[in-house]
């Protein structure tokens, strides 16, 4: 082709997003460009006093079947798919009388929506788009004659384009705009999948596709060197993708994903129950603790290890006040995030610019199933959701001693914070606070030793005459192989554990805890994260 550019003489528009619809169509006509329209998309066109020309009659056929047909027609793909360059292509067009669409607007039902706000099944069926996806398809393939837009935001870039090449577009903005449409639909298709597959409880359909909406192209990835990009998926799961950031820089890619292992965690305490804080570094937590209000609990939390929290995010699960935001302001942190926030609470993070403040809306179900995926060499790794609650578990005492109440709390407690502490998992806890965390070690012997030692560093920063790891708590996210790792627990002053067990070795561990006066108790349930 000579000439890239290509003039845009006639426009269909079918969306059910008509935000900014009738500014659009008026500016096209404005063009000299014919509107061809469908169903509530004509009529709100009409409505605004504008000419528009209903599909119906560039097909000669009538809307039917609740809608369900209506562009399907060669009339329509035929205008879409036509070649204007090719011969064969221009003379088929004249013997059936089919007009060329230079520019397709399409955006599609809303399934994810409809499926979001729970609504029947039938009702979801119904906002599965069939014409739609079709037409987007056939004009984004054909993108060296036709532009596509799929979302009301690309209006203007196309306006721009129209009125700066004398009501033509360029193939660069239809290159760009064919790209968008093939993902959009992709995406788009991936929610129906993904919908059914978990309609019919299969948890390994034969394909798997995942699809997500651009939230920001970020600065870089993990290091400078790596490209990175922010993306919002159907999930609807309070957090950061979902959350309004108030104030501070653009969040960073492990700046987002600090803040949602934080969130995550935070979620596990029920805000009708208790005020938690959780303070996370490198997508640990490195404090998590409950506390009678916010403040406490954030003091309790970075008593922990106040060294690795310079720097870190800090999630509250209730709305933040300003006694929390105070406490806060007392050392550098890089997120906040929480369901929600006071006035004064805001201002007085407000004077610290560069701090983010994320207010979510609301707290994530830690019941709630849900899909989680990893890439890996030439592959993908899909598994559900880690939904496994301590509330809904049963603790087995299976020592001589069990636990006293104020063990069973504690105990509880660190089951909660292990299921959100890279593996192998030790968490040490007192008084419904960390006091030691050992994170992802490749030994659990190792991981108990670096949580009591870190223990200990806290235990001088903060003047104590022993580390609080003396009558603590310790929890295990996995079994202990050996007793080593528990012989480690012990030492540093622990006085009950909880552990999922199920190893081969599980009553050589009993027989230890025995002898040496602790109680234990099992869980069933493993909480590794890798």
């Amino acid at each position: 082709m000579t000439d890239n550019s290509r003039r845009v003489a006639r426009a269909l528009l079918s969306v059910s997003d008509k935000t900014g619809l009738i500014e659009f169509a008026r500016a096209l006509t404005n063009l000299g460009v014919e509107l061809v329209s469908t169903g509530g998309t004509a009529r709100a066109i009409a409505d605004a006093g504008l000419k528009v020309r209903d599909v119906s009659d560039l097909t000669g056929f009538p809307e039917m079947m609740d809608g369900r047909v209506k562009t399907l027609h060669p009339n329509v793909h035929g205008g879409l798919l036509a070649i204007r360059d090719n011969a064969d292509h221009a003379r088929s067009m004249k013997d059936h009388g089919i007009l060329p669409i230079d520019l397709l607007v399409v955006n599609l039902y809303p399934f994810e929506a409809t499926v979001d706000k729970g609504a029947s099944e039938d009702d979801c069926i119904e906002n599965i788009d069939i014409g739609g996806p079709a037409m987007i398809r056939a004009a984004a393939k054909n993108h060296y004659d036709v532009a596509v837009v799929v979302e009301p935001p690309d209006y203007q870039s196309v306006l721009d384009e129209l009125a700066a090449n004398n009501g033509a577009t360029t193939l660069a903005l239809r290159r760009k705009l064919a790209q968008k449409a093939y993902a959009r639909t992709a995406a788009y298709d991936a929610a129906i999948s993904n919908w059914f597959a978990a309609e019919l409880k299969n948890d390994a359909p034969d394909f798997r596709a995942f699809g997500g909406k651009l939230i920001q192209a970020l600065r870089y990835g993990e290091n400078p060197h790596q490209h990175a990009s922010f993306y919002k998926t159907p999930d609807r799961r309070p957090g950061v993708a979902t959350a309004r950031q108030l104030q501070g820089k653009e969040l960073s890619y492990n700046n987002i994903n600090d803040t949602d292992a934080a969130y995550e965690c935070i979620a596990e305490f029920d805000a009708k129950r208790t005020a938690a804080c959780v303070i996370v570094k490198h997508a640990n937590p490195c404090g998590v603790a409950e506390g009678a209000d916010l403040a406490s609990a954030y003091r309790k939390a970075l008593a922990c290890d106040s060294t690795s929290a310079y720097g870190g995010i800090i999630a509250f699960n209730r709305t933040l006040d300003a006694d929390a935001a105070n406490a806060v302001a007392g050392i550098f942190t890089e997120v906040i995030i929480a369901p929600d926030a006071t006035d004064e609470a805001i201002a007085i993070i407000g004077k610290r610019k560069n701090l983010r403040l994320l207010l979510a809306g609301g707290l994530p179900d830690p019941r709630a199933a849900g899909l989680t995926a990893k890439t890996v060499a030439g592959g993908m790794l899909v598994q559900s959701r880690d939904n496994a609650v301590v509330d809904d578990m049963t603790f087995k005492t299976v020592t001589k001693r069990a636990p006293t109440d104020a063990e069973l709390r504690d105990l509880g407690f660190a089951f909660r914070v292990a299921k959100h502490v890279k593996s192998n998992t030790i968490i040490y806890a007192k008084d419904l606070a960390t006091v030691g965390i050992g994170a992802g070690q490749m030994s659990r012997v190792d991981s108990a030793r670096i949580a009591a030692r870190k223990a200990e560093d806290a235990a001088k920063e903060l003047g104590l005459a022993a580390p609080m790891t003396k009558g603590s708590v310790v929890a295990s996210d996995a079994f202990f192989p050996f007793a080593d790792g528990l012989l480690v627990a012990i030492e540093a002053g622990a006085t009950a554990v909880v552990q999922p067990g199920g190893s081969m070795r599980d009553n050589e561990v009993i027989e230890a805890a025995d002898a040496h006066g602790i109680a234990m108790v099992l869980t069933g349930v493993r909480h590794f994260k890798h």
